[in-house]
């Protein structure tokens, strides 16, 4: 079925867009292509010191042009749950291609850090940056030009977005990525909120919080909420960067060894020495970007997707906007209730039909591209699956099942959860903002209240600690955004705002910072652009000004005169405790040449 016409007309209007910077990357993309596998062009020193390591057999196949050299790029380490896995990865791909008749090599590693470690903490101010520097490091590892394919190991918040914005800089070769998976369930995700707001209000110690968030982040694997690092897998698959099926088979599993060693020989198979060349900046296309978008808002996804999506297209050559993800959303209705967005977490949503169902109700009603390239080589279609372990090892597929295994956590397309998907621009005096309600009540997606402003997140802590907070009221957190201090994630604000809303009061959140994946039930205005310290009107508010968030009309405004907020001089902040300790002066450079949130906040694009 061809793509629902309003699809196609976003679709078109990004084209049209783009064509400007898509062209010129296409273009370098072709003329890196046309330079063929480059270790021939290597002098003897430098191919030598590129295959020193290798057997007598990989010199010598090394050594011409006719045998595939796989590059791996890995976010290996062994103190996050996420990226342990992939310790035991490069061996598996080294046999699979030996296998396949062709060699694998670690091309380099990136860092991988855990928001979920620094939430709150000095760190969480360089884990955006770290998006771009991940690219970066993953171009040093490509550099050396001795690659024909590449295949990327990579899982959490911003690893994912980071390693395909390499990909497609290096768009001449043909990229797979290979998930890890998710951790198998633990304790139930709402149970553990629930003493995180029992210990923000005092009635739970810190024993017992450690018991709790231990017993639901306890072994190998993604976290199983539906935060950024899963979102970031079904991108990955609904884009065709997967293996169909691959995203949340869990760790240490025979299938999950099985689509590790299909997807390295899928790679050697789709390079520019056979007939099937697939290069990552060919396939990737507008159509993928807004096949992304839509599998976000089918889903509930990350908020952070609003930034990445935006850098991961720009790489590509494609301008994708905010609009377009808002404008998108109100044609997707929300098809699956994964945590926060309901009870269950992604093994029950993959145990309900997962990947494979949720496409197969897009495409029945045209509500997906299927007309894509991807690295199986076939289109959205070959993705509607379910997988499973075949004989010897081996990866089988059949056809998904027409109905959902567990309704209440995936619903088919004739009754879906609501209408939309729930991700909306915001735009009023205060400039443009995002807002993500598929978590929260509909009588919540309209607040009016006194702002109460603050420069720092442990402010409002400290506030609500003292009782100060028992009323209506919208906490305006400024001196968050990319240039300020790095943009860090203010999910350590849920549990205390979450206490004041269930206590009755109108509650709502306002800021240039970011919240994350895990995104609730308090209406938050987030990524507000422009920032505080790049001159934008949140400067201006003071404490008792009436805010009204609206996501139901898509504005945010400050309900103050309009010539007397114009004359309002911008309030500054003393952000020099940002610039130093745990590595953050080694980032002054990043805060300085920071983008727009609305640009997708990178220092590459900015």
């Amino acid at each position: 079925m061809a793509a629902d016409s309003r699809i196609m007309d976003i679709t078109r209007r990004i084209v049209e867009r783009s064509k400007p910077t898509r062209e010129v990357y296409l273009d370098r993309v072709r003329s890196a292509a046309t330079k063929g596998v480059q270790r021939k062009v290597l002098g003897c020193a430098n191919l030598a010191h590129g295959f020193a390591v290798c057997s007598p057999a990989g010199k010598d196949a090394l050594a011409g042009d006719s045998i595939a050299n796989l590059g791996i790029i890995t976010s290996y380490n062994d103190m996050l749950s996420a990226h342990q896995p992939f310790e035991t990865y490069p061996a598996l791909i080294r046999q699979a291609a030996e296998e396949a008749g062709g060699i694998a090599q670690v091309a380099g590693s990136v860092p991988a850090m855990c928001d979920g470690v620094t939430q709150g903490q000095p760190g969480m101010e360089l884990s955006l940056f770290s998006r771009d520097l991940i690219a970066m490091a993953a171009g040093i590892g490509l550099t050396h030009n001795m690659f024909d394919s590449t295949v990327y190991l990579g899982v959490c918040d911003k690893i994912v977005p980071g390693l395909t914005i390499a990909a497609l800089t290096f768009g001449h070769l043909p990229a797979i990525f290979i998930p890890a998976g998710p951790m198998t369930s633990g304790l139930p995700n709402d149970e553990k909120a629930k003493v995180r707001q029992l210990y923000a209000e005092g009635k739970a110690g810190r024993a017992e919080l450690l018991e709790a968030e231990s017993k639901s982040y306890h072994g190998p694997g993604t976290c199983t909420f539906y935060g950024t690092a899963n979102s970031n897998q079904m991108l990955m698959e609904i884009m065709g960067f997967h293996m169909p099926g691959s995203s949340f088979i869990n760790p240490g599993t025979p299938l999950r060894d099985a689509l590790t060693k299909e997807a390295a020989k899928r790679a050697l198979a789709i390079t520019a020495l056979g007939n099937e060349y697939t290069p990552a900046g060919e396939m990737i296309d507008e159509r993928s970007i807004v096949n992304g978008v839509i599998g976000l808002n089918a889903t509930g996804g990350s908020t952070n997707h609003t930034l990445h999506l935006l850098a991961m297209a720009r790489a590509a050559g494609i301008v994708l906007t905010w609009q377009d993800i808002s404008d998108l959303s109100d044609i997707i209705p929300l098809l699956a209730r994964v945590y926060p967005n309901g009870l269950a977490d992604v093994n029950h949503f993959h145990a309900a039909g997962g990947m494979g169902f949720l496409i197969s109700q897009l495409l029945k009603n045209g509500l997906l591209h299927d007309d894509v390239r991807t690295v199986f080589g076939q289109g959205m279609a070959a993705y509607a699956i379910d997988v499973k372990l075949g004989p010897k090892g081996s990866v089988h597929r059949e056809p998904i099942s027409e109905k959902s295994a567990d309704p209440k956590v995936l619903a088919q397309i004739e009754s879906p959860f609501q209408p939309n998907g729930g991700l909306k621009v915001l735009t009023g005096k205060l400039g443009s903002a995002v807002i993500k309600v598929s978590a929260v009540k509909p009588e919540r997606h309209i607040i009016e209240a006194p702002a109460i402003v603050f420069h720092d997140q442990q402010e409002i802590q400290d506030a609500f600690k003292a009782g100060k907070l028992e009323k209506d009221f919208v906490a305006v957190v400024r001196f968050q955004g990319p240039k300020a201090n790095g943009m860090p994630e203010l999910h350590k604000l849920t549990p205390p705002l979450g206490v004041l809303q269930d206590r009755g009061f109108k509650v709502a959140l306002v800021t240039d910072g970011r919240m994350s994946g895990a995104s609730g039930k308090v209406p938050a205005a987030i990524h507000v652009t422009p920032e505080a310290v790049d001159g934008g009107a949140i400067a201006k508010i003071r404490d008792g000004d009436m805010i009204r968030l609206d996501a139901v009309a898509g504005t945010l405004d400050v309900l103050v005169d309009e010539a007397e907020f114009d004359a309002r001089p911008l309030v500054t902040a003393d952000l020099s405790a940002n610039e130093f300790g745990l590595g953050r002066e080694l980032f002054a450079p990043f805060r300085r040449i920071a983008g727009r949130a609305d640009q997708g906040a990178s220092v590459l694009y900015s």
